[in-house]
């Protein structure tokens, strides 16, 4: 006989639950037919089987078209982002070098040159077990942080 305590803590058929068995062991995190795991260690969660067993964990995903087509986009944008920042680079640095030195100026202009490709590679690469929507978000941060301004305001005759 169980207390009016232990009763508050569980819901009637608690006991009833099939205990799921790995075919190697101990049970692992799964998920029924249909269901999907995102984000965080996504690719070690396994599925659970009609009888029972949990089958090994699926193998990581491939990108769909949208993200695809959307990541393509994006580097291209931030192709022309580089160009922009060398051809903004150039055209200032008549005039910029009356305010630092020339070797200041150049270290500022490379690094300038390379932040689109390194933003791309960083959140590529911090946002690959993340879910979609993160990536999305850094990849479009990226775009609105990182528009080559001296291109845009001179445009390419610098004037």
């Amino acid at each position: 006989m169980t207390s009016d305590a232990d009763d508050a803590l569980s819901w009637d058929g608690d006991e009833d639950q099939p205990h799921h068995k790995s075919a190697d062991g101990p049970a692992k995190p799964a998920l029924p037919g249909g269901w999907t795991a995102v984000g965080k260690d996504s690719e070690s969660v396994g599925r659970i089987e009609a009888d029972g067993t949990i089958t090994a964990a699926q193998e990581p995903r491939s990108l769909s078209t949208p993200m695809l087509l959307l990541v393509g986009i994006v580097g291209g944008v931030y192709l022309l982002y580089t160009i922009g920042w060398i051809i903004g680079g150039l055209n200032l640095q008549v005039s910029a070098l009356f305010l630092v030195s020339s070797v200041m100026y150049q270290v500022g202009v490379w690094a300038a040159v390379l932040a689109p490709a390194l933003w791309f590679l960083a959140v590529w690469v911090l946002t690959r077990r993340s879910a979609t929507w993160t990536r999305v978000v850094g990849l479009l941060a990226g775009v609105a942080l990182l528009v080559p301004w001296p291109f845009v305001m001179t445009g390419a005759v610098g004037a």
